[in-house]
């Protein structure tokens, strides 16, 4: 490896071990803790690679990288934070930074992208870049995207290179890992964000209702929830508008198409229960969110981020104690990042003083433990549990325990669904709505436990025979083998 590297990093530590290991590896390294400083010297033409941090304390490294591109077009920059926020990969992305990487980083990534980056220092022939765009304002702190584990980063690397592409962006995963709020970040920060931002769910999959919102994204950026638990008759409708807004008069101002959809899409479109070609018009790209039990280091930093953004909302300040840390570690977190959320939540209203103890950390572990997280419903669509607000959403609501009432997780499922609309009110035509997705999983189930037999099932339901028919016609349920009409 050879060429000069300049080194901007408040931390002593960092500086030293970065040193060292450039030195060894060939480099000559400057280092400082200043960014004016690491202006100075790429003014005065020192350095062929700039390594620097984000937060320093008189400024931010990556609103310095467009006016050392002003000064050294040809000079690569290489981002390291601590600050894992998804908003912080896109802006080094805008900037076009060499490569951004999250602290702690793994050295020898960190000396092979430096290798790669002084490797391919231009030609003095090469043109030079055009202007950076002015950075992006009001990224929102509290959005509760935030992981350094590496499939989080490349999760967040994705995100950043198809922002503000035209393709249509398939969000996958098991519920509660936030695929509406990944959902949302593709309109909010992206040059979309100035236009309508608009969710279908399949409560909402009439033909009055699709057509309202795909009108409502002109320009924008239109949500489909989890179109695998739409019926037939709903994925065409959602077929039919893709292709009009596609191909439409109007399709320069055709929305962004982003679909949230459970871990497994292509098991859905095996299934029956995804159409194909429904499938393939809304994966042009697939953005797969990892569940939290895949990235352990990350719960404790998003549990002291849920601690902090509950106590701006008026809830008791909360940090954790060692003893409550080391039990949440190992926690399995089926519900993902809304369970840890919902306990978050509790456990700041609860506790019993400005730390968490252990005692109380198993306790409401315990409690969770018999409590039914959602799955990723047709009423309400996966989500966070965090405010809507900006990129935030609706207020989670912890689910009944197992042995509560129906109706309590009726009446849970839909608030949710109201809380997807904010301070607007659903579409009208409601009841017969819920009454719909209340009815087709109830006629699903009885006919499985009933193998099929439509007579038996119809007794079981205490229904006429021909009113059970006629209400699988109604709802478009498929006759299998084990379902056939009497």
């Amino acid at each position: 490896m050879d060429g000069t590297v300049l080194i901007a990093d408040d931390d002593r530590t960092i500086r030293t071990v970065l040193t060292q290991a450039l030195t060894r590896a060939g480099c000559r390294v400057h280092a400082t803790g200043s960014l004016a400083q690491l202006s100075k010297w790429v003014e005065e033409g020192r350095g062929d690679l700039v390594i620097t941090d984000v937060m320093m304390p008189d400024g931010n490294g990556i609103d310095r990288i467009p006016a050392i591109r002003d000064m050294r077009p040809d000079l690569p920059v290489i981002v390291i934070s601590a600050q894992n926020t998804i908003v912080t990969a896109i802006r080094a992305t805008e900037a076009e930074a060499f490569e951004y990487l999250p602290k702690p980083f793994d050295l020898p990534d960190l000396m092979s992208k430096a290798n790669l980056a002084l490797s391919r220092r231009p030609r003095k022939s090469d043109p030079v870049p055009e202007p950076l765009p002015a950075p992006r304002e009001a990224a929102d702190p509290a959005m509760p995207l935030i992981g350094h584990a590496p499939s989080m980063q490349a999760l967040f690397r994705m995100v950043a290179r198809v922002l503000n592409a035209d393709l249509p962006v398939l969000i996958a995963g098991e519920a509660g890992v936030g695929k509406t709020t990944i959902a949302r970040s593709f309109h909010e920060l992206s040059d979309r964000r100035g236009n309508g931002l608009a969710f279908v769910t399949s409560a909402d999959a009439g033909d009055e209702a699709v057509a309202r919102a795909g009108e409502k994204a002109r320009g924008g950026t239109l949500v489909i929830e989890n179109p695998a638990g739409f019926d037939a008759a709903a994925q065409a409708r959602l077929i039919g508008l893709i292709e009009a807004l596609e191909s439409g008069p109007d399709r320069a101002s055709a929305p962004r198409i982003v679909a949230t959809t459970g871990p497994d899409p292509q098991a859905d479109v095996a299934s029956g229960r995804l159409r194909s070609d429904l499938y393939y018009r809304l994966a042009g790209v697939t953005v797969s969110v990892p569940p939290l039990r895949a990235r352990v280091d990350d719960i404790l930093p998003l549990a002291a981020h849920l601690l902090a953004r509950a106590a701006a909302q008026g809830l008791p300040e909360r940090g954790l104690s060692d003893e409550a840390s080391a039990a949440l570690r190992v926690h399995p977190f089926p519900g993902n990042v809304r369970e840890l959320e919902n306990m978050m939540r509790r456990l700041a209203l609860t506790a019993s003083g400005p730390q968490i103890s252990g005692t109380e950390m198993r306790e409401a572990l315990n409690q969770q433990a018999g409590m039914r997280m959602p799955a990723p419903a047709s009423l309400g669509a996966s989500m966070t549990g965090a405010p809507q607000n900006g990129l935030d959403q609706a207020p989670a609501i912890p689910m009944p325990a197992a042995n509560a009432r129906l109706s309590d997780s009726v009446e849970a499922h839909l608030q949710r669904y109201f809380d997807l609309h904010g301070d607007a009110l659903p579409p009208p035509g409601l009841y017969d709505r819920i009454l719909r997705e209340i009815e087709r999983p109830l006629l699903q189930v009885a006919l499985d436990a009933t193998g099929g037999n439509q007579l038996r099932c119809a007794d079981l339901l205490g229904i006429n025979r021909n009113t059970l028919r006629k209400k699988l016609t109604e709802l478009n349920i498929e006759v299998t083998r084990r379902r056939k009409l009497m």
